[in-house]
């Protein structure tokens, strides 16, 4: 069966002072890759039926992607948000980034029913399934971890600049213990584990927190 031709996109208007030019095309895209992703698994999608479902030709995929891979974490990453860049962007935060770390830390426990968080959790599931069977997959899932790192790498260092993290401790290991706990989450969810009330899991938090700060120094 003959595919569909590529629509004609009417030019955007022009953008706002400041603001990103739209992309209709690009968001039809991931929100396709995203859909056939989740129904049928990386294995089993493929860029034609993609393209299908975008109501494009698969020349519009390959115009902007490498392969399957690159469209697959490219649709993960339109479909989940990164709370640490939206912590980093909270002016409340300056001077005390063990604050941030804490208000991600309880919201590890947070779960939510929308079909954009559902349709992230299981985007994720297949980029870690199809990983390991794929390299290309690996290296865009090693290049996303690299980057979620070094944010928390940063908010680290600046705690400990300030005392709310011990410069005696290891920054490497507590980057690694604090993304093992995020991913741990996400098998959590994915099991459907029954998760703990929100306010013995702060006061855990706060407590792990204040066990990584110095100690106050003995007045006279």
């Amino acid at each position: 069966m003959a595919m569909p031709a590529e629509p004609l996109e009417a030019a955007p208007p022009p953008p706002a002072d400041g603001d990103a030019p739209a992309d209709a095309l690009g968001d039809r895209l991931l929100e396709a890759a995203a859909e056939v992703f989740a129904e049928r698994g990386y294995d089993r999608a493929g860029v034609a039926q993609i393209a299908r479902r975008a109501g494009v030709t698969t020349g519009a995929i390959y115009s902007r992607y490498a392969g399957k891979a690159e469209l697959l974490v490219a649709a993960l990453e339109a479909h989940t948000t990164d709370e640490l860049d939206s912590l980093f962007a909270d002016h409340r935060f300056e001077g005390r980034a063990q604050d941030v770390l804490a208000i991600a830390g309880s919201h590890l426990v947070e779960r939510s029913a929308s079909p954009e968080t559902e349709k992230g959790t299981a985007l994720l599931n297949e980029a870690f399934i199809a990983a390991r069977r794929d390299p290309a997959v690996a290296a865009l899932l090693h290049r996303e971890a690299l980057d979620r790192q070094t944010k928390l790498r940063a908010l680290i260092e600046a705690a400990k600049e300030t005392g709310g993290i011990s410069t005696r401790l290891d920054t490497e290991a507590l980057v690694t213990f604090c993304h093992a706990l995020g991913f741990g989450f996400l098998l959590l969810d994915v099991a459907d584990v029954p998760m703990p009330a929100a306010q013995p899991w702060e006061q855990l938090i706060a407590h792990l927190l204040a066990a990584l700060a110095d100690p106050p120094t003995p007045t006279s």
